[in-house]
């Protein structure tokens, strides 16, 4: 069984996450076979990314933090960007069909899309800094577009849960059905798109690219920054929290020597 499933259906390309035992999560591996799938379906009208069972995705897979391999992770969180850039430079409109929690990276990844249409019992969200990461690659920064500054630093710097309905409502997703009726009202809109000039289209696309292209520089930085703090003690508690559904115990803080308060 392939973590990646392909399906073509007329001219939609629907690319599938299918590792639902951790809610689609993706390593090095995942991520380039996802980059591999979009960068194929460039002859398809119409790409639609979608996830198996009850997530859309969880972002990048935490079980290597609390054990942290430095080179892994940093293929990791490289790939994370290149599967991101894959989607934004797709000459081909790309829908997020968000059957259910869009967490961490996967929050991110629908803010990578251009589209983006959830269920009802969709999430959305980071993890971030609650779990010994940050989310460097659209979450502190493009977000911003889409929700405005002070709500993208709610996201980012509190870890929420968003429902579907305050997510359409925020500007983050174009719109909700019930469950039942995603595959259906994602087809009609990529039916009304096929409708539209592919050479035209590409060329909205691509324009539309100026904000992303402008945070590429902070992208870079954000994730070097990731890399040199791979094994430290927030990253290896926070995922080793998040792995034993706990709160982390977090010791980073500076306390006053003088009265020991934080």
């Amino acid at each position: 069984m392939s973590d990646i499933e392909v399906e073509r259906k007329g001219e939609v390309e629907w690319i599938r996450l299918n590792r639902p035992d951790r809610m689609n999560a993706y390593d090095a591996e995942m991520a380039g076979e996802l980059i591999g799938a979009v960068e194929n379906a460039s002859d398809a009208g119409v790409i639609v990314l979608t996830g198996t069972g009850r997530a859309f995705c969880a972002g990048g897979y935490l079980a290597n933090l609390s054990d942290p391999d430095p080179e892994a992770l940093r293929s990791m969180f490289y790939g994370s960007l290149k599967v991101y850039e894959s989607i934004r430079t797709s000459p081909r409109p790309v829908i997020a069909a968000v059957n259910g929690a869009a967490a961490g990276g996967g929050n991110e990844l629908v803010v990578a899309c251009d589209l983006a249409i959830a269920v009802e019992k969709a999430t959305f969200g980071q993890t971030g800094v609650k779990v010994g990461s940050a989310p460097v690659l659209g979450g502190t920064n493009f977000l911003t577009m889409s929700v405005g500054e002070k709500r993208a630093k709610e996201i980012a710097f509190m870890c929420r849960r968003y429902p579907a309905q305050e997510a359409l409502e925020m500007g983050l997703i174009n719109a909700v059905v019930p469950t039942e009726q995603l595959e259906e009202e994602v087809t009609k809109w990529a039916d009304e798109l096929l409708y539209m000039s592919p050479r035209y289209l590409e060329i909205a696309k691509i324009s539309s690219n100026v904000w992303w292209n402008q945070c590429r520089d902070n992208y870079l930085s954000g994730l070097a920054m990731l890399v040199q703090a791979i094994g430290s003690a927030d990253m290896i508690e926070g995922a080793s929290a998040f792995m034993e559904k706990r709160k982390p115990q977090f010791q980073g803080r500076r306390k006053n020597p003088e009265d020991g308060s934080g």
